[in-house]
């Protein structure tokens, strides 16, 4: 199809919220509220109508997919009208599972009197004394200490999403993360901190609503952050400022594919998209450097990641070797 004959696309925030809406009605925890919301929503704009039916006729296209296996977009475009194909494959193209994640809702496993973590592959919400929510990620240690001057959250290491609650008038603490590259302070707002241990020396920051104020830990120096931004920073100073994805309606910006279950990839390397995987299995996941540099789209589902690396395997021009379920290398087929 040409392009001028091409039906109007849907804008790429309206179709990444409709391959959420796919991902949550076959959850297999979607109940008549959410099917009423997705009616609202298809109703809203004429936009997220198109988007949605685009969605569904995706969706069956790819029906005979195995079970449990996002369906990515996993070769390189060749044109204009190619990388519009993948992008709406890559957001829309899923076959979910029957069962959500391995998230959990409720306390996570308590590490002393106020620490708390997360295992590989686990994902859990706490509920603060004040009302704050923190998500943690796969392998995410931290600390909480409440006073009467501060609400501190210290990250150890990996990922949090957090959603801060005011605190009440009559003490009116900051509400303040550490990391070892220094501290943030909330200015009533939605936020993303990361910091993993192979990255230890540096912290991640995504405002998703809101400002957030951060301090290096070496000099001092301060800067503010609005929604919108990301940020990647150390203890000796602040790296440059990137933009966050947002959702169809432009006020309200993206929580990270993690906190619903799904790996988020935009024309991302392999080997970078394999390094996030690897996040969410125990074990070694390696990449062959003469097949780093393939670029992967799509939304996968965490629940199973050995299938992830089956849909690797089979879309790629690699070969995924297991020498143990614990390791495994992804290679060039003649390897």
């Amino acid at each position: 199809m040409s392009a001028s004959g091409a039906a109007p696309t849907p804008d790429h925030a309206v179709i990444r919220e409709a391959a959420r809406w796919l991902v949550r009605l076959h959850s297999g925890e979607a109940g008549p509220e959410d099917h009423a919301a997705l009616q609202r929503w298809r109703q809203e704009r004429a936009e997220n109508e198109l988007a949605w039916q685009r969605a569904e006729r995706l969706s069956e296209r790819f029906g005979a997919l195995p079970p449990m296996v996002g369906v990515p977009v996993l070769t390189r475009p060749t044109g204009v009208n190619r990388r519009a194909v993948m992008k709406t494959l890559a957001a829309l193209g899923i076959a979910v599972p029957a069962a959500w994640l391995v998230y959990r809702h409720g306390p996570a496993w308590r590490d002393g009197a106020d620490g708390y973590r997360t295992a590989v592959g686990e994902h859990r919400d706490v509920m603060l004394a004040d009302g704050s929510q923190v998500q943690l990620n796969t392998d995410t240690s931290l600390d909480v200490r409440y006073s009467d001057s501060s609400r501190l959250v210290s990250l150890r290491d990996g990922e949090i999403y957090v959603r801060t609650a005011p605190d009440s008038p009559a003490l009116a603490r900051p509400f303040l993360i550490d990391t070892a590259a220094g501290r943030l302070r909330a200015l009533g707002t939605r936020f993303v901190v990361r910091q993993l241990g192979d990255e230890a020396t540096a912290t991640t920051l995504s405002v998703l609503e809101h400002r957030v104020e951060v301090t290096l830990r070496n000099d001092g120096a301060r800067r503010i952050f609005d929604a919108g931004h990301t940020i990647r920073f150390t203890a000796a100073g602040f790296g440059s400022v990137r933009a966050v994805a947002r959702t169809e309606n432009t006020s309200q910006l993206d929580a990270p594919g993690w906190t619903h279950g799904a790996l988020e990839a935009d024309n991302m390397r392999l080997d970078a998209f394999l390094a996030e995987l690897a996040r969410y299995r125990p074990g070694i996941v390696r990449c062959d450097p003469a097949v780093a540099g393939l670029r992967v789209s799509g939304v996968f589902q965490l629940a199973d990641t050995d299938h992830v690396l089956a849909v690797v395997g089979q879309t790629l021009p690699v070969r995924v070797v297991r020498r143990t379920g614990y390791w495994v290398t992804v290679t060039t087929p003649q390897a």
